[in-house]
Protein backbone atom coordinates (compact mmCIF):
# COMPACT_ATOMS: atom_id res chain seq x y z
CA UNK A 1 0.00 0.00 0.00
CA UNK A 2 1.27 3.23 -0.65
CA UNK A 3 2.20 5.75 1.52
CA UNK A 4 -0.65 7.67 2.62
CA UNK A 5 -0.21 11.78 1.75
CA UNK A 6 -3.29 13.18 2.64
CA UNK A 7 -4.80 12.22 6.19
CA UNK A 8 -8.03 12.78 7.99
CA UNK A 9 -8.09 13.22 11.29
CA UNK A 10 -11.26 12.69 13.31
CA UNK A 11 -12.24 14.46 16.92
CA UNK A 12 -15.35 15.96 17.19
CA UNK A 13 -15.39 16.26 20.75
CA UNK A 14 -15.03 17.47 23.60
CA UNK A 15 -12.79 20.60 24.03
CA UNK A 16 -10.44 19.36 26.30
CA UNK A 17 -10.12 15.82 24.43
CA UNK A 18 -9.55 18.37 20.97
CA UNK A 19 -7.03 20.69 22.39
CA UNK A 20 -4.89 17.54 23.45
CA UNK A 21 -5.07 16.64 19.31
CA UNK A 22 -2.98 20.10 18.98
CA UNK A 23 0.51 18.99 19.88
CA UNK A 24 0.30 16.28 18.52
CA UNK A 25 -0.43 17.55 15.07
CA UNK A 26 2.18 20.29 15.16
CA UNK A 27 4.83 17.32 16.02
CA UNK A 28 3.39 15.68 12.60
CA UNK A 29 3.68 18.84 10.80
CA UNK A 30 7.31 19.11 11.81
CA UNK A 31 8.02 15.76 11.25
CA UNK A 32 6.13 15.17 7.98
CA UNK A 33 5.92 18.64 6.16
CA UNK A 34 5.21 16.92 2.74
CA UNK A 35 1.87 15.16 4.52
CA UNK A 36 -1.76 17.00 4.11
CA UNK A 37 -3.86 16.78 7.62
CA UNK A 38 -7.20 17.37 7.79
CA UNK A 39 -9.03 17.64 10.98
CA UNK A 40 -12.74 17.03 10.96
CA UNK A 41 -13.94 18.50 14.22
CA UNK A 42 -17.04 20.86 15.51
CA UNK A 43 -16.73 25.02 13.78
CA UNK A 44 -15.84 26.22 17.52
CA UNK A 45 -12.45 24.40 17.28
CA UNK A 46 -11.19 25.94 14.22
CA UNK A 47 -8.87 28.59 15.85
CA UNK A 48 -7.12 25.98 17.72
CA UNK A 49 -5.69 24.47 14.14
CA UNK A 50 -4.96 27.83 12.60
CA UNK A 51 -1.25 27.74 13.47
CA UNK A 52 -0.37 24.69 12.09
CA UNK A 53 1.39 24.48 8.61
CA UNK A 54 0.03 22.30 5.90
CA UNK A 55 -2.91 21.52 8.01
CA UNK A 56 -7.04 22.51 7.06
CA UNK A 57 -10.07 22.15 8.89
CA UNK A 58 -13.58 20.63 7.66
CA UNK A 59 -16.72 21.69 9.97
CA UNK A 60 -18.66 19.12 11.36
CA UNK A 61 -22.16 19.72 12.08
CA UNK A 62 -23.08 16.56 14.04
CA UNK A 63 -26.32 18.12 14.70
CA UNK A 64 -27.25 19.55 12.15
CA UNK A 65 -26.27 19.28 8.29
CA UNK A 66 -24.30 15.98 9.39
CA UNK A 67 -26.67 14.40 11.93
CA UNK A 68 -27.24 10.57 11.75
CA UNK A 69 -26.96 9.61 7.86
CA UNK A 70 -25.50 13.25 7.22
CA UNK A 71 -22.20 11.86 8.46
CA UNK A 72 -21.55 10.20 5.03
CA UNK A 73 -22.46 13.84 3.29
CA UNK A 74 -19.49 14.65 5.48
CA UNK A 75 -17.09 11.99 4.57
CA UNK A 76 -17.75 12.21 0.96
CA UNK A 77 -16.73 16.02 1.09
CA UNK A 78 -13.89 14.47 2.61
CA UNK A 79 -13.36 12.31 0.50
CA UNK A 80 -13.11 15.03 -2.83
CA UNK A 81 -10.29 16.34 -0.46
CA UNK A 82 -8.16 13.57 -1.80
CA UNK A 83 -8.04 12.18 1.43
CA UNK A 84 -5.97 8.39 1.41
CA UNK A 85 -6.04 7.58 5.14
CA UNK A 86 -7.98 7.94 8.22
CA UNK A 87 -6.97 8.86 11.75
CA UNK A 88 -9.75 7.91 14.38
CA UNK A 89 -8.69 9.78 17.09
CA UNK A 90 -11.97 9.25 18.99
CA UNK A 91 -13.70 5.85 18.66
CA UNK A 92 -17.06 6.64 18.77
CA UNK A 93 -20.27 5.69 16.87
CA UNK A 94 -19.66 8.69 14.46
CA UNK A 95 -16.18 8.44 13.91
CA UNK A 96 -16.68 4.67 13.00
CA UNK A 97 -19.09 5.74 10.88
CA UNK A 98 -16.89 8.02 9.12
CA UNK A 99 -13.78 4.88 9.20
CA UNK A 100 -16.05 2.09 8.03
CA UNK A 101 -16.93 4.37 4.55
CA UNK A 102 -13.40 4.81 3.58
CA UNK A 103 -12.68 1.59 5.02
CA UNK A 104 -14.60 0.18 2.49
CA UNK A 105 -13.39 2.09 -0.24
CA UNK A 106 -9.83 0.56 0.46
CA UNK A 107 -8.45 3.39 2.45
CA UNK A 108 -6.10 2.64 5.29
CA UNK A 109 -8.13 3.75 8.63
CA UNK A 110 -7.13 3.50 12.41
CA UNK A 111 -8.45 4.29 14.88
CA UNK A 112 -7.51 4.99 18.87
CA UNK A 113 -6.74 2.41 21.54
CA UNK A 114 -8.34 4.68 24.43
CA UNK A 115 -7.58 1.82 27.00
CA UNK A 116 -10.73 1.14 28.76
CA UNK A 117 -9.60 -1.98 29.85
CA UNK A 118 -6.77 -0.54 32.14
CA UNK A 119 -8.67 2.52 33.18
CA UNK A 120 -11.40 0.26 34.40
CA UNK A 121 -8.56 -1.79 36.23
CA UNK A 122 -7.43 1.77 37.22
CA UNK A 123 -10.80 3.11 39.24
CA UNK A 124 -11.18 -0.66 40.23
CA UNK A 125 -8.12 -1.15 42.34
CA UNK A 126 -6.92 2.14 43.37
CA UNK A 127 -4.78 0.73 45.67
CA UNK A 128 -2.25 -0.41 42.69
CA UNK A 129 -2.31 2.87 41.21
CA UNK A 130 -0.29 3.12 38.59
CA UNK A 131 0.72 5.89 36.00
CA UNK A 132 -1.31 4.88 32.53
CA UNK A 133 -0.35 6.46 29.06
CA UNK A 134 -1.36 9.49 28.00
CA UNK A 135 -3.97 10.69 25.93
CA UNK A 136 -1.66 12.40 23.75
CA UNK A 137 0.61 9.14 23.45
CA UNK A 138 -2.51 7.15 22.51
CA UNK A 139 -3.05 9.65 19.89
CA UNK A 140 0.31 9.59 18.20
CA UNK A 141 0.31 5.79 18.40
CA UNK A 142 -2.80 6.11 16.08
CA UNK A 143 -0.16 7.87 13.46
CA UNK A 144 2.57 5.49 14.25
CA UNK A 145 0.20 2.90 12.99
CA UNK A 146 -0.60 4.50 9.67
CA UNK A 147 3.37 4.04 9.34
CA UNK A 148 4.29 7.85 10.49
CA UNK A 149 5.98 7.12 14.39
CA UNK A 150 5.99 10.67 16.39
CA UNK A 151 8.22 11.69 19.28
CA UNK A 152 6.49 14.27 21.19
CA UNK A 153 9.94 14.98 22.95
CA UNK A 154 10.41 16.90 19.72
CA UNK A 155 7.49 19.02 20.04
CA UNK A 156 7.64 22.67 19.43
CA UNK A 157 6.06 25.62 21.28
CA UNK A 158 4.78 28.57 18.89
CA UNK A 159 5.15 31.89 20.26
CA UNK A 160 2.81 33.74 22.37
CA UNK A 161 0.10 35.18 20.30
CA UNK A 162 0.10 39.16 19.88
CA UNK A 163 -2.05 40.66 21.68
CA UNK A 164 -4.95 42.49 19.99
CA UNK A 165 -6.15 46.51 20.79
CA UNK A 166 -9.21 45.21 22.53
CA UNK A 167 -6.93 42.86 24.77
CA UNK A 168 -4.42 45.61 25.42
CA UNK A 169 -7.42 47.68 26.56
CA UNK A 170 -8.25 45.35 29.25
CA UNK A 171 -5.06 43.87 30.81
CA UNK A 172 -3.02 47.95 30.64
CA UNK A 173 -0.12 48.73 31.50
CA UNK A 174 1.26 46.95 34.47
CA UNK A 175 3.83 45.08 35.52
CA UNK A 176 2.22 42.22 37.62
CA UNK A 177 2.21 38.60 36.96
CA UNK A 178 -1.15 37.20 35.12
CA UNK A 179 -2.67 34.25 36.22
CA UNK A 180 -5.70 32.54 35.06
CA UNK A 181 -8.18 30.62 37.02
CA UNK A 182 -10.68 28.38 35.43
CA UNK A 183 -12.81 27.01 38.64
CA UNK A 184 -15.65 25.32 37.03
CA UNK A 185 -15.63 21.58 35.54
CA UNK A 186 -18.16 19.39 34.20
CA UNK A 187 -19.01 17.63 37.20
CA UNK A 188 -19.01 19.02 40.96
CA UNK A 189 -16.58 15.71 41.88
CA UNK A 190 -14.01 17.58 39.57
CA UNK A 191 -14.73 21.40 41.37
CA UNK A 192 -12.74 22.76 44.25
CA UNK A 193 -15.18 24.17 46.23
CA UNK A 194 -15.93 27.66 45.19
CA UNK A 195 -15.85 29.10 49.03
CA UNK A 196 -11.99 27.87 48.80
CA UNK A 197 -11.39 28.97 45.39
CA UNK A 198 -12.63 32.48 46.30
CA UNK A 199 -10.60 32.06 49.41
CA UNK A 200 -7.55 31.71 46.83
CA UNK A 201 -8.50 34.73 44.49
CA UNK A 202 -8.98 36.77 47.71
CA UNK A 203 -4.88 35.88 48.91
CA UNK A 204 -3.75 36.54 45.24
CA UNK A 205 -5.71 40.03 44.88
CA UNK A 206 -4.40 41.29 48.62
CA UNK A 207 -0.64 40.11 47.63
CA UNK A 208 -1.27 42.81 44.69
CA UNK A 209 1.32 41.28 43.17
CA UNK A 210 -0.91 40.12 40.11
CA UNK A 211 -3.91 40.34 37.53
CA UNK A 212 -6.13 37.87 37.91
CA UNK A 213 -8.12 36.18 34.92
CA UNK A 214 -11.19 34.22 35.44
CA UNK A 215 -12.30 31.86 32.96
CA UNK A 216 -15.57 30.22 32.31
CA UNK A 217 -18.44 29.01 29.92
CA UNK A 218 -22.59 29.79 30.02
CA UNK A 219 -24.98 32.02 31.40
CA UNK A 220 -24.80 31.43 34.92
CA UNK A 221 -21.04 30.99 35.24
CA UNK A 222 -20.65 34.49 33.39
CA UNK A 223 -22.93 35.83 36.19
CA UNK A 224 -21.05 33.84 39.13
CA UNK A 225 -17.60 35.37 38.20
CA UNK A 226 -19.20 38.55 38.20
CA UNK A 227 -19.79 38.69 41.67
CA UNK A 228 -16.09 38.07 42.07
CA UNK A 229 -14.68 40.55 39.71
CA UNK A 230 -16.83 42.79 41.26
CA UNK A 231 -15.31 41.86 44.89
CA UNK A 232 -11.84 41.92 44.00
CA UNK A 233 -9.71 44.88 42.59
CA UNK A 234 -7.13 42.91 40.83
CA UNK A 235 -9.77 39.96 39.29
CA UNK A 236 -11.55 40.55 35.85
CA UNK A 237 -14.00 37.66 34.24
CA UNK A 238 -13.30 37.49 30.53
CA UNK A 239 -16.21 34.34 30.96
CA UNK A 240 -18.45 35.51 28.03
CA UNK A 241 -16.56 38.66 26.81
CA UNK A 242 -14.83 37.48 23.97
CA UNK A 243 -14.80 34.76 20.87
CA UNK A 244 -12.90 31.55 21.23
CA UNK A 245 -9.53 33.20 19.34
CA UNK A 246 -9.29 35.81 21.30
CA UNK A 247 -9.21 33.90 24.35
CA UNK A 248 -6.83 31.69 23.35
CA UNK A 249 -4.77 34.94 22.55
CA UNK A 250 -5.23 36.18 26.28
CA UNK A 251 -4.38 32.12 27.26
CA UNK A 252 -1.29 32.25 25.81
CA UNK A 253 0.07 35.10 27.32
CA UNK A 254 -0.69 34.44 30.80
CA UNK A 255 2.22 33.21 33.34
CA UNK A 256 0.28 30.69 34.75
CA UNK A 257 -2.98 28.67 34.35
CA UNK A 258 -5.09 27.42 37.50
CA UNK A 259 -7.33 24.87 36.43
CA UNK A 260 -9.55 21.61 37.27
CA UNK A 261 -9.53 18.30 35.43
CA UNK A 262 -10.81 20.23 32.49
CA UNK A 263 -10.67 22.07 29.11
CA UNK A 264 -8.88 25.59 29.77
CA UNK A 265 -5.90 23.80 31.48
CA UNK A 266 -5.44 21.44 28.43
CA UNK A 267 -5.91 25.14 26.21
CA UNK A 268 -2.55 26.90 28.47
CA UNK A 269 -0.85 23.72 28.27
CA UNK A 270 -0.74 24.52 24.01
CA UNK A 271 1.36 27.63 24.65
CA UNK A 272 3.86 26.50 27.35
CA UNK A 273 1.56 28.04 30.02
CA UNK A 274 2.53 26.70 33.26
CA UNK A 275 -0.74 24.80 34.58
CA UNK A 276 -1.48 24.00 38.15
CA UNK A 277 -4.69 21.43 37.77
CA UNK A 278 -6.81 20.39 40.90
CA UNK A 279 -7.76 16.76 40.82
CA UNK A 280 -10.89 15.65 42.76
CA UNK A 281 -12.37 12.30 42.22
CA UNK A 282 -10.57 11.78 38.59
CA UNK A 283 -6.63 10.89 38.82
CA UNK A 284 -3.32 12.87 36.45
CA UNK A 285 -2.15 8.77 36.09
CA UNK A 286 -5.12 8.08 33.86
CA UNK A 287 -3.89 9.84 31.36
CA UNK A 288 -5.20 13.39 31.44
CA UNK A 289 -2.60 15.61 32.71
CA UNK A 290 -2.06 18.64 30.35
CA UNK A 291 0.93 18.55 27.74
CA UNK A 292 4.11 18.87 29.00
CA UNK A 293 2.94 19.35 32.62
CA UNK A 294 4.90 18.07 35.04
CA UNK A 295 3.87 16.00 38.39
CA UNK A 296 4.38 18.40 40.80
CA UNK A 297 1.65 20.08 39.41
CA UNK A 298 -0.90 18.04 39.77
CA UNK A 299 -2.52 18.35 43.35
CA UNK A 300 -4.69 16.02 44.28
CA UNK A 301 -7.13 15.08 46.77
CA UNK A 302 -6.49 13.79 49.71
CA UNK A 303 -6.16 9.46 48.86
CA UNK A 304 -5.51 8.51 52.93
CA UNK A 305 -9.51 10.01 53.26
CA UNK A 306 -10.60 9.00 50.22
CA UNK A 307 -8.72 5.59 49.58
CA UNK A 308 -10.99 4.84 46.50
CA UNK A 309 -9.60 7.84 44.26
CA UNK A 310 -9.65 7.69 40.73
CA UNK A 311 -13.45 6.77 41.31
CA UNK A 312 -14.02 7.05 37.49
CA UNK A 313 -11.88 8.38 34.76
CA UNK A 314 -14.56 11.52 33.74
CA UNK A 315 -15.68 12.34 37.33
CA UNK A 316 -19.29 10.92 36.73
CA UNK A 317 -19.07 7.86 39.52
CA UNK A 318 -18.41 8.50 42.83
CA UNK A 319 -19.16 6.50 45.98
CA UNK A 320 -20.87 8.69 48.74
CA UNK A 321 -19.59 11.75 49.95
CA UNK A 322 -16.73 11.58 47.93
CA UNK A 323 -18.02 14.23 45.66
CA UNK A 324 -16.48 16.92 48.48
CA UNK A 325 -13.20 14.99 48.23
CA UNK A 326 -11.50 18.11 46.59
CA UNK A 327 -12.39 20.07 49.88
CA UNK A 328 -9.04 18.07 51.12
CA UNK A 329 -6.72 20.17 49.13
CA UNK A 330 -5.80 22.99 51.98
CA UNK A 331 -6.29 26.54 50.46
CA UNK A 332 -2.44 27.03 51.89
CA UNK A 333 -1.54 24.24 49.55
CA UNK A 334 -2.77 25.24 46.38
CA UNK A 335 -1.09 29.32 47.17
CA UNK A 336 1.93 27.62 47.77
CA UNK A 337 2.34 25.89 44.74
CA UNK A 338 1.29 28.83 42.74
CA UNK A 339 3.82 30.77 44.23
CA UNK A 340 6.26 28.16 43.81
CA UNK A 341 6.19 27.71 40.27
CA UNK A 342 5.36 31.17 38.93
Amino acid sequence: MKTPRHILVVRLSALGDVAMTVPVLRVFSQTYPEVKLTVVSRAFYKPLFRDIKNLQFLEADVYGTHKGFGLLKLAKEAKTLGVDAVADLHNVIRSKILTGYFSLRGIKTETIDKGRAEKKALTKNPEQLKRLKSTHQRYADVFEALGFPLYLTTHVYPPKKELTPQLHDLIGKHTKKMIGIAPFAAYKSKMYPLELMKEVVYNLNEDNLYKIFLFGGGKKEEQFLDTWENQFENVTNVAGKFNFETELTLLSNLDLMLSMDSGNGHLAALYNVPVVTLWGVTHPYAGFTPFNQPNEHQLVANRGQYPLIPTSVYGNKFPEGYEDSMQSIPVETVLHKIKEVI
